[in-house]
């Protein structure tokens, strides 16, 4: 390069050797300069020496030149040759701290063109060789330094080298960024992360830039830490888990159950973006490089400042700050919280969930059952605050008594019937009704109220035994005069199955019929839907039972004299003792043989 600068300028000074010719203006010969005389016969010696100062190019060589001018629209290249070069500045949008002689590559495009200018293209002479100087500084971990050309979808088009390559949003900047039309039209640093050979596609990132300077910093911050020290840092983000904190460099995070001793749902409760605020290490990991913070920690535990007279006993007032199945936290001062278990806040045996008498943001008041400072630990109940009205239980709902009370819960068993708060007696599926039930739901529903009347008290296990069925008439006792046994009445075959029929009777009781009781007088089938007369053979009050017989209604009564018991002989006797006793023997062992067979002789004696 520097051999063709000295051409250039030797080449220069011929110039003006003849130019400067030591003839006067006026004296100057014009014709013979336009004739081409004016050398005489030195020209094609002065031609040749000329010729030798250029350098040669040829259209397609890449070859270096000097910058000797700039401007908006241009730069003047100098390559040694006969004319200076003109490319468009654009080309040169990537490095903007571009300056007159500096040394650039450019493609000769055209020695000379029809105005006798010489057209250079440094944006082509990067292009040939962009690809392995892509390559190297990725595999040389180099920084490059990039034009972004323009915004695309999921981030930006930038010029390295020549090559448009790919820059994420997501690795802009180690921060979120919601403009990308910022960065257009600028230069920056990028580290090459990723080269498709195949497709030729390359993907950049400014924000591993960044993040490879946080990290030497981290290194170097986190090794000046100490557990427990007190450092000033600036809230940067916020999360629902907790809160982010710069701490100069390096991010630190404070848990959202470090933020404070009382019990919060976000973190915004307690601090907001940008805020300046003092934290404690808590714990750090230089390996990973986190670090844990703490803000609570600055200030004494709510339970170190609970009132010192506070005891098993007193009333407390707070509010409901999280509930459970099992019970509710209350919080009586910030950070100082007690539980009542769902069993401390009424005095109903019945199983129920906590949120069937609170919910949060409740004012309560309440009182203290247990208190461990040391554990930090309190228990709290409600009921307490009231009578227990199984202290006086046998008093206002003695055995016998009537009252109304209101279903609760509905089970297999029976009804839960609530007859004050915290009063609650069971209903046996059996005293629901005096009709047969296989349900309670049958009789009953949820939030009824009905009549009851007390049947059984167990003070210790504060159990009630209620009745329903015992203030209303029991129907058995007419049906039971009405369908007296041997009674002929009229009913309705209801259905007919291999045992026999269900009959409807009169005001809907229902009875059965055995098959062989069923039978019809001209021996005709029985159907569903048809009418006949039974005779009532069995009923059963408390089975709440009618057995019924069609055939006993047209079977003529047998005659007096037949009916009358006939008298059985001995022979009889005998006969019929023999038959059992044959009987018995096939049903015997053989070592019972020799006894048998003695009482059979002795019989057969009698005989």
């Amino acid at each position: 390069m520097e051999e063709n600068n000295n051409i250039a300028a030797e080449a220069v000074e011929v110039k003006k050797s003849f130019l400067n010719a030591s003839v006067a203006p006026e004296a100057f010969d014009w014709d013979a300069f336009e004739n081409e005389d004016v050398y005489g016969a030195d020209k094609s010696e002065i031609e040749e020496k000329y010729n030798q100062t250029l350098s040669k190019v040829n259209e397609g060589e890449v070859i270096e030149g000097v910058v000797t001018a700039i401007s908006k629209r241009e730069v003047i290249v100098n390559i040694g040759y006969k004319s200076e070069g003109v490319i468009m500045a654009p080309e040169f949008r990537y490095n903007p701290d571009l300056k007159v002689g500096d040394t650039v590559e450019v493609l000769v495009e055209n020695p000379e063109d029809r105005k006798g200018q010489l057209i250079l293209s440094h944006k082509k002479a990067r292009q040939l060789r962009s690809w392995d100087e892509v390559n190297a500084a990725f595999n040389n971990n180099e920084i490059v330094k990039g034009y972004v050309k323009t915004r695309t979808k999921g981030g930006m088009i930038v010029d390295v080298f020549g090559i448009e390559a790919f820059l994420p949003g997501s690795q802009i900047d180690i921060k979120p960024i919601r403009d990308y039309d910022q960065f257009v039209d600028t230069t920056m640093d990028f580290k090459i992360v990723k080269i498709n050979q195949e497709f030729r596609n390359v993907v950049v990132s400014h924000k591993a830039l960044i993040e490879a300077e946080l990290e030497a910093q981290k290194s170097e911050i986190i090794g000046k830490l100490e557990k427990g020290q007190v450092l000033e840092g600036t809230v940067k983000n916020i999360t629902s888990y907790g809160v982010f904190v710069d701490l100069g460099g390096v991010d630190g995070l404070i848990h959202i159950t470090d933020l404070s001793w009382g019990r919060i749902n976000h973190p915004e409760e307690v601090v907001a973006l940008d805020q300046k605020i003092n934290v404690v290490i808590l714990d750090f990991d230089e390996t990973k490089k986190r670090i844990a913070l703490g803000l609570k920690q600055l200030t004494q535990h709510p339970w170190e400042a609970l009132d010192a007279n506070l005891k098993v006993g007193d009333k407390v007032k707070g509010k409901v700050v999280l509930i459970a199945d099992y019970g509710a936290f209350v919080e009586i001062e910030p950070g100082v919280e007690g539980l009542i278990h769902v069993s401390e806040m009424s005095w109903s045996p019945r199983l129920r969930i906590a949120q069937d008498f609170l919910k949060v943001g409740d004012e309560v008041e309440a009182q203290i059952l247990t208190l461990d400072r040391d554990e930090k630990k309190m228990s709290l109940g409600i009921k307490q605050l009231s009578a227990n009205p199984w202290e006086s239980i046998s008093e206002k709902y003695p055995v016998g008594s009537k009252h109304t009370a209101q279903v609760r819960n509905i089970t297999n068993f029976g009804a839960f019937a609530e007859l004050e708060e915290g009063v609650e007696g069971l209903v046996h599926v059996s005293d629901l009704s005096w009709n047969k039930i296989k349900h309670p739901s049958e009789a009953i529903a949820s939030g009824d109220k009905i009549e009851v009347v007390i049947l059984d008290i167990d003070e210790v296990n504060h159990k009630l035994s209620l009745g329903h069925k015992q203030l209303l008439p029991n129907p058995w006792d007419e049906i039971e005069a009405k369908f007296a046994v041997g009674t002929v009445v009229e009913g309705t075959v209801a259905s007919v199955n291999d045992k026999g029929a269900v009959v409807t009777l009169e005001g809907d009781v229902e009875a059965f019929c055995f098959t062989r009781e069923l039978a019809k007088e001209d021996g005709s089938a029985v159907v569903a839907g048809e009418k006949l007369n039974f005779k009532v053979t069995d009923l059963k009050k408390n089975t709440k039972k009618i057995v019924l017989s069609h055939a006993k209604t047209y079977v003529a009564a047998a005659p007096a004299e037949e009916r009358a018991e006939k008298p059985v002989s001995e022979a009889d006797l005998t006969k019929k003792a023999v038959k059992k006793l044959n009987t018995s023997i096939e049903k015997t062992t053989l070592g019972d043989l020799d006894v048998l067979a003695a009482l059979k002789d002795q019989l057969a004696k009698g005989e």
